[in-house]
């Protein structure tokens, strides 16, 4: 059996070639130049690719049992990928899983079986290998009945296992041969049963990836795609009027949209959105006291902070748990805009003089401008907030050792109550804590809601137990809901994405086997 050929040079070249089936007209089909605004790309396993640019590279060389439909990020809409059919148990508690026959992995690694896939659940599972391990802590055991036969055994009843195995995150099935070989180059060459298959990396240059013929939807109609690092906005909109690139991510601001518009680009605008939020850190005095945190609340003025960011691109959020997620619930309502409120509750606290809090800032043109704005609002009530402004892995560095008492945070998690309300608001998941996940605020009031929601097998009462949640983590004030930032990227007129496009959890536009571009 051919196998995969790794080299890393001195040139920071990944290639990556021998046993991929390359057909002569491959090369003579058009590629997609496509730029999303990375300066380089950390690495390519789908297990570990948690930032957007990393796992919108890797989503098209994977696959998942199942799938969201391309174009949208609706988790009803889930359906058969490298699953065909599934079936689950009276208690809901064990799913059974059929394999398509006859799909292949790139490079030569054989067909997908079931091997294959209780390897990347399990894998997918291992803190020491995945990112994504907290999404399985639901897992009894995962099993091969037979080479097309997967049996999944959860601890308890889970809504939203079947999300979980989709083509999103861990969900995504490796080839066990070829991540057991490669071990931790996995990442740069990796292999997986996607339209597209990894040709070559070139160190903050570009990502190629090659048409895979033997994916199992059909041939694709594109040679392939190539990447490129174009990390300047400006760079990267002069790239793409120049027909240098034919796909990008644009600016996530009002203005530019509208510009953009009117110069007759066409705008991609769409779900899901990041959801912002201001994390109160209680581990911080005066943060600790609720009349302090709850000042807060009432200095910061969200519609004036969504009007600055744009109709188009933002939503405004009334609840912890970003708008549209399954579970979502806004009956407590936003925190009410009174700066004279505000004053008082500080007073009643015991500081009529004001209070400083500090707030390490990442210097990225999605956060620093919002934090300036916050930054004024909040001296209006007499709240001083000191700003460290910092590259961004600082920033991530920073806020995970406690050393912000506000932090501004924004994410795209997958489509239910859930996904948030563990790692933002569940104690477990505080910094510090050994499961640690994104709880900046050391939220532990809705602990019991959280984790019984969880486990819930009965689709009313686990809405129920959301809504209480929600409402006891706005009363404790843990953090303050500011908007969902909607994703903007820019297509030429010469694509055609080949259905229709409302939406991708992976965060860019998928590229499938019926996606073509012409010549300009």
């Amino acid at each position: 059996m051919k196998r995969p050929a790794l080299s890393i040079l001195a040139t920071g070249l990944f290639v990556f070639g021998a046993g991929l089936p390359i057909h002569a007209d491959a090369q003579e089909r058009p590629m997609l130049r496509i730029s999303s605004g990375a300066a380089d790309n950390a690495t390519l396993d789908p297990h570990r690719a948690t930032s957007t640019v990393d796992k919108g590279v890797a989503s098209e060389m994977f696959d998942g049992l199942v799938r969201f439909p391309p174009g949208s990020a609706d988790p009803q809409a889930l359906e058969a990928d490298l699953a065909e059919s599934w079936e689950t148990s009276s208690d809901s508690k064990v799913w059974t899983f059929h394999l398509r026959k006859g799909v292949r992995f790139h490079g030569g690694y054989g067909e997908m079986q079931a091997e294959d896939v209780v390897y990347s659940l399990q894998r997918a599972a291992d803190p020491k290998r995945s990112s994504f391990a907290a999404t399985f802590a639901g897992v009894d055991k995962v099993e091969a009945v037979d080479d097309y036969t997967v049996r999944v055994t959860l601890k308890y009843p889970d809504a939203g296992f079947l999300g979980r195995v989709s083509d999103y995150h861990g969900g995504n099935i490796v080839s066990k041969k070829a991540a057991e070989k490669l071990g931790d180059k996995f990442g740069a060459a990796p292999i997986g049963t996607g339209p597209f298959a990894f040709g070559e990396h070139v160190t903050q240059q570009y990502v190629k990836l090659v048409a895979n013929d033997e994916y199992f939807r059909g041939k694709p109609k594109l040679g392939g795609l190539i990447y490129r690092m174009i990390p300047s906005d400006s760079a990267r909109e002069l790239a793409f009027v120049s027909n240098e690139i034919d796909l990008m991510q644009g600016k996530r601001e009002q203005r530019w949209v509208e510009r953009s518009i009117k110069r007759d680009m066409k705008v991609d605008v769409f779900e899901p959105a990041e959801f912002r939020t201001l994390h109160l850190n209680r581990t911080v005095k005066p943060l600790d006291n609720l009349q302090v945190r709850q000042a807060v609340a009432a200095a910061v003025n969200v519609d004036e902070i969504v009007r600055y960011v744009g109709k188009d691109v933002a939503t405004k959020g009334c609840s912890v748990v970003p708008n549209g997620y399954q579970g979502h619930d806004c009956s407590a309502g936003a925190y009410p805009y009174d700066v004279e409120r505000a004053k008082q509750l500080l007073a009643e606290a015991g500081f009529p003089n004001g209070i400083t809090l500090k707030s390490v800032v990442s210097n990225i043109a999605a956060q620093q401008p919002i934090m300036e704005i916050v930054q004024a609002q909040l001296a209006k009530a007499g709240i001083k907030l000191d700003m460290e402004v910092v590259d961004h892995a600082t920033y991530q560095a920073k806020s995970r050792k406690d050393q912000s008492a506000v932090v501004f945070y924004g994410a795209a998690r997958f489509p239910v109550a859930d996904s948030y309300l563990t790692e933002f608001y569940d104690s477990a998941s505080a910094i510090g804590a050994p499961t640690a996940m994104s709880n900046f605020s050391h939220c532990s009031v809705a602990d019991e809601a959280i984790r019984a929601a969880r486990v819930e097998p009965d689709a009313k009462r686990q809405l129920a137990l959301w809504k209480e949640a929600q409402t006891k983590i706005h009363a404790d004030v843990c953090g303050i809901p500011l908007f969902g930032l909607k994703q903007v990227w820019v297509h030429s007129d010469r694509v055609d994405y080949g259905y229709d496009f409302q939406g991708a959890l992976n965060l860019q536009p998928p590229v499938t086997e019926r996606t073509t571009v012409t010549a300009p």
